[in-house]
């Protein structure tokens, strides 16, 4: 195989940091263990790096949505570790629960029943307390088709942990007498701004997601979780352009001095959008280099009047404080994690 030359797009992942959020919000848990979310590979950051640095901290529950994320995941932790949250629409999802060893999450009578008519045994199911998304309906919990099934975790999922809301409260009742309903060797309600709520929505195990990653889901984790996500971009050229020239697409940048200029390796292709345009700061060292003009699908330009040194082929940082990001750019700090393309190395 020829070896690929070395990438333009690099995302450093801090793994201490990413490992002391976990520790920090298992510690916010209580009496409850924290798994962790790693759907979404990882929420864009590589479950191949992500899985183990949570397993080494402590994590022993691994949650991802579809099927097709297992094979990824079990390569680095157990497979009686890993739950699947679509569920099983059909035998062959049953089927390969079964030979992979990991858990389905059930999420309506006709997936307990699929379930079972595969054969049965350990299952995680989701019951729907209010968001009005997967999840059997609270009605159904006395179904008869639920009587003896070998239910490792019961779940639900808040709609309103990132507000101050009476919501939240309702969820919790109606879990707690879905519990009473449902036996199950363990309960999980809270992922991560569920975690900042108290320990009266941890139960026995909690599911961060967002904040293991560097993401404030709720204020009260502001102080407690820390970055972990370092994108960098390899600098492709550098120009010099006179005053009254614009850059990129429409010129939506038209200088009013003679400046100099770097076209960096990154675009909306790779997650960075365009809403970042007018916006986005990147950095090299301690110098700031404003963007200038639109986003490309695989370039931008920035100023380099504050790092004169700058050459092609040196690299400069984008800041991805995601909280901040957000409010800058008006996507959520899951998009801004999700969206960053696979032309990173990570």
């Amino acid at each position: 195989m020829i070896p690929l030359p070395p990438p333009a797009l690099r995302l450093r992942l801090d793994k201490e940091a990413l490992a002391a959020n976990w520790r920090t919000l298992d510690r916010l848990s209580g009496a409850a263990q924290a798994g962790a979310a790693v759907k979404a590979d990882a929420y864009g950051l590589g479950v191949a790096h992500v899985a183990p640095a949570l397993a080494a901290a402590g994590a022993r529950d691994f949650f991802v949505a579809h099927w097709s994320e297992v094979p990824d995941l079990i390569a680095h932790v157990p497979s009686a570790q890993v739950a699947v949250l679509h569920g099983p629409m059909n035998d062959a999802d049953c089927a390969f629960a079964r030979a992979t060893g990991v858990r389905p999450v059930l999420n309506s009578i006709d997936q307990v029943a699929r379930w079972r008519e595969s054969g049965g045994g350990a299952c995680d199911v989701m019951v729907d307390t209010g968001i009005n998304r997967l999840g059997l309906s609270m009605a159904s919990l006395g179904d008869p088709a639920l009587a003896g099934l070998e239910i490792e975790t019961l779940l639900s999922h808040l709609a309103k942990a990132d507000e101050d809301s009476a919501f939240n409260e309702v969820q919790l009742t109606r879990f707690r007498a879905a519990c009473d309903q449902t036996p199950a060797r363990r309960r999980s309600l809270a992922a991560s701004a569920g975690i900042a709520l108290g320990s009266d929505y941890a139960f026995d195990l909690t599911r961060p997601g967002l904040a293991l990653y560097g993401g404030v889901p709720h204020p009260a984790l502001v102080d407690a979780i820390r970055p972990v996500a370092y994108p960098e971009a390899e600098v492709l050229q550098t120009r010099e352009i006179a005053a009254g020239e614009g850059v990129g697409y429409n010129h939506a940048f038209v200088a009013d001095r003679a400046m100099r200029v770097g076209v960096v390796s990154l675009g909306y292709a790779d997650g960075f959008l365009r809403c970042w345009g007018g916006r986005a700061v990147l950095r090299h060292s301690d110098a700031k280099l404003p963007m200038l003009g639109k986003v490309s699908m695989d370039m931008i330009v920035v100023d380099l009047t504050a790092a004169p040194d700058v050459r092609a082929g040196d690299w400069v940082a984008v800041p991805y404080d995601l909280p901040q990001a957000s409010q800058a750019t008006g996507l959520t700090q899951y998009e801004l994690l999700t969206t960053l393309g696979r032309r990173f190395q990570r």
